[in-house]
């Protein structure tokens, strides 16, 4: 070997030992991950985090350090996806309808009383379906890893119960700034007022809005049975939960550490749907003697097909091959 290539050789080695030295001594990764709601111990937002936190440290134990940030500390959703995206921050637990407006066939998850149950979301979520959405936003720099669950939305409000469509008529909603829950509410003849999520609860307080659409552990967790007043159990959109990375914070990892972060995320979610699920029925109670009045709904059907005429606007933009497969897995 010529002196010249020994010496490039040793270069290289060099370098080598030195990536191998800094990477031993550099420490823990931080992951900077932050959601909307509160950091209480039944908030589903919350639970998914602090599970993947947990999973995470079982995965790849040492290697990272997840620093948890509730309270819209990083932004509100849209926010924290537009954060993730320029890979301003690392990652965060967000709302299906906010992650829509960025990739369009996640409006399918929004459809009103497209899941009868929780078990119809899940075989769609964690099955081909369900990674189809997710890849969608790697084009917004995005990496879906897991679906986890707020469970399914509920009205509440302070004019009435809500035991039929015709009841819904008239009434204030603040709905999410998004159009399938805007069309929504008008088919069954609301009247939606688009809100970011932090104007939400002085809005009701005021009397801007009369009442709106969470799910329970929210309702609770974020303490509207201080300002409303009836709670009616319309299980109208099951709302999903994407745990998402940043991709520029992704690419910086290692293949091993990419491994854990996804199979941290998948046992995370599996984990809080579980959690979450043994809350619900829990915290309606908590919320009696709290003082709202809950009330299951008289018929779905009647629902179902004020609703329609949403399932044909929004075909298109979700695709109609997609919405046709959620439609088949559902029905079998």
């Amino acid at each position: 070997m010529s002196w010249g290539r020994k010496m490039a050789f040793l270069v290289v080695i060099s370098l080598g030992l030195l990536f191998l030295v800094s990477a031993a001594t550099a420490g823990p990764i931080t992951l900077r991950f932050g959601w909307c709601t509160s950091a209480g111990p039944t908030d589903p937002y919350a639970i998914a985090a602090r599970q993947f936190k947990k999973a995470l440290e079982e995965f790849a134990p040492g290697q990272f350090n997840v620093e948890l940030y509730p309270n819209r500390q990083l932004g509100d959703e849209k926010e924290m996806l537009e954060g993730l995206s320029f890979g301003t921050i690392d990652m965060a637990v967000i709302t299906n309808s906010p992650i829509s407006r960025i990739a369009p066939p996640f409006q399918v998850n929004d459809m009103p009383f497209i899941y009868a149950n929780e078990e119809q979301a899940y075989r769609v979520l964690d099955g081909p379906i369900g990674q189809q959405l997710l890849k969608t936003l790697e084009k917004k720099n995005i990496i879906g890893l897991a679906f986890a669950e707020g469970g399914f939305r509920q009205m509440i409000n302070n004019v009435r119960p809500i035991y039929l469509p015709k009841d819904v008529a008239g009434i204030k909603w603040r709905v999410m700034p998004n159009p399938v829950y805007i069309e929504m509410f008008r088919a069954l003849g609301g009247n939606a007022v688009p809100m970011p999520w932090g104007e939400v609860f002085t809005a009701v307080q005021q009397g801007t809005v009369d009442g709106l659409e969470i799910p329970i552990a929210v309702i609770y967790n974020n303490g509207f049975y201080e300002v409303c007043k009836y709670l009616s159990l319309t299980n109208h959109t099951y709302s999903a939960l994407g745990i998402l990375i940043a991709k520029r914070t992704y690419q910086k990892l290692t293949p091993e550490q990419r491994e854990a972060v996804r199979k941290a995320a998948i046992k995370a979610s599996r984990e809080e749907r579980r959690m979450n699920r043994q809350n619900v029925a829990k915290l309606i109670e908590k919320l009696k003697a709290k003082g709202m009045k809950v009330n299951e709904v008289k018929d779905f059907s009647a629902f179902r097909q004020k609703v329609k005429p949403v399932y044909d606007k929004f075909r298109s933009s979700i695709g109609e091959e997609l919405f046709e497969r959620v439609l088949a897995e559902v029905s079998r």
